[in-house]
């Protein structure tokens, strides 16, 4: 059957009469589109979120860990030997490809401040190129530097910075921080950065000191994990290369795993996809409701016309022109709904993308999804009532009350 104007205008008409249930139904596609849009949007915008923040660091990064022997987790798995200082800070010299490398050691022990312990706070030894490579700032005092080895001087977070001024700190710099049973001098705070990224720890609640002092004061203290720059005109895979070389040539030294920033983010992808797809999935649940309101509507509109499909049988309308009547108007109902939900699931998107503070990203493809699901829908769901109002036999339905 030819879409005709009339047949609109007779659709526009059919909705109208019957006001209450009309508005019902479009409720339940607002809603049910509007929800799949909104999921799917946000998680699109976490994956560029995420995305963005490895990439504030840098790809040129590699992370070199040290690998243990046996399965994870299972009985008898060891360590094999450890990194030692030394060996790492040789690295640039014997790989031309690195820059620069910062090792890490994390630290254990109650930290506290005034007698008070510190809960969200946890010590670190780093190097001073540690700084540069996190990409981290100091926004008060200096960072630690090559002069403080074996120092009792630290760094503190912008999270740790609060907890201290909220148990009374005046004065920030010079503070004393109790680590275990030694006492550090704070000389500097590090502006406060966004959580996630390629940082593998969590730089506004951590106390940096110096590597020495944290392998020295640090029980069962051991370095297993470097971050390293790569240098400029030189591909990752080259120098991960020249690492895996340079290690391996140290004879029985330690075995290393290295990661770089492409295969974590296409691990993250994949991860952000499959969470996209439960999203849309959980939001279909929604839709469904929606496409039965639907339904209902026609159902009962071809209830209370089953008189005017009679007279229209009996002018000699064909079933064909019944059932696509019927389905103009569902279609209508849905395209009106999800135009409705395409602008509320994007508002709603933007309104959690504006709360958690993320760069809100127009999703094209969650538009178009709007429009189809809603084309979707109104056939999908308005097929059964339209077959059924073809299917009425002229003469019962003139019969009708």
């Amino acid at each position: 059957m030819m879409i005709q104007p009339s047949n609109i205008k007779e659709a526009a008409r059919s909705l109208l009469a019957s006001k209450q249930r009309t508005i019902l139904a479009l409720i339940g596609i607002v809603i049910g589109i509007g929800s799949v849009i909104a999921m799917v949007s946000v998680g699109r915008i976490v994956q560029e979120e995420s995305l963005r923040q490895f990439k504030e660091m840098g790809t040129d990064i590699l992370t070199i860990e040290k690998e243990f022997g046996g399965s994870p987790g299972m009985p008898g798995a060891q360590a094999k030997s450890g990194l030692k200082l030394e060996t790492i800070r040789d690295i640039p010299g014997g790989c031309p490809a690195i820059s620069s490398v910062a090792p890490s050691v994390r630290g254990s022990g109650n930290v506290s401040f005034n007698g008070k312990k510190l809960d969200r706070a946890g010590p670190m030894g780093v190097t001073a190129s540690f700084l540069e490579i996190n990409k981290l700032s100091v926004r008060q005092g200096r960072f630690l530097s090559d002069l403080d080895e074996q120092s009792r001087f630290c760094v503190i977070g912008s999270r740790v910075a609060a907890e201290l001024q909220k148990n009374g700190s005046s004065q920030l710099l010079g503070s004393k921080i109790r680590i275990g049973d030694n006492l550090f001098t704070v000389i500097g705070v590090t502006n406060e950065v966004p959580e996630g990224g390629m940082r593998r720890f969590e730089p506004n609640e951590t106390i940096y000191i110096h590597i020495t002092t944290g392998l020295r004061v640090f029980a069962n203290a051991e370095i297993s994990s470097i971050t390293a720059r790569v240098a400029p005109g030189t591909t990752n895979n080259s120098a991960r290369d020249q690492v895996m070389s340079y290690f391996a040539s140290l004879g029985k030294g330690p075995q290393v795993k290295i990661t770089s920033p492409e295969e974590i983010i296409a691990q993250m992808e994949k991860q952000m996809q499959m969470f996209t797809l439960l999203l849309g999935a959980i939001g279909s649940i929604s839709l469904i409701v929606g496409g039965v309101g639907v339904m209902n509507v026609m159902l009962v509109s071809v209830t209370e016309r089953r008189r005017e499909i009679g007279i229209r049988r009996a002018l000699g309308a064909k079933r064909g022109d019944i059932r696509g009547q019927f389905l103009i108007e569902s279609v209508i109902l849905s395209l009106i709904g999800g135009a409705f939900g395409i602008v509320f699931g994007i508002g709603a998107s933007w309104l959690i993308a504006h709360f958690a503070k993320w760069q809100f990203v127009l999703s094209i493809s969650a538009l178009l999804l709007g429009v189809g699901v809603s084309n979707a829908v109104g056939i999908f769901f308005g097929y059964y009532p339209a077959r059924q109002a073809s299917l009425l036999d002229p003469i019962v339905a003139l019969k009708s009350d």
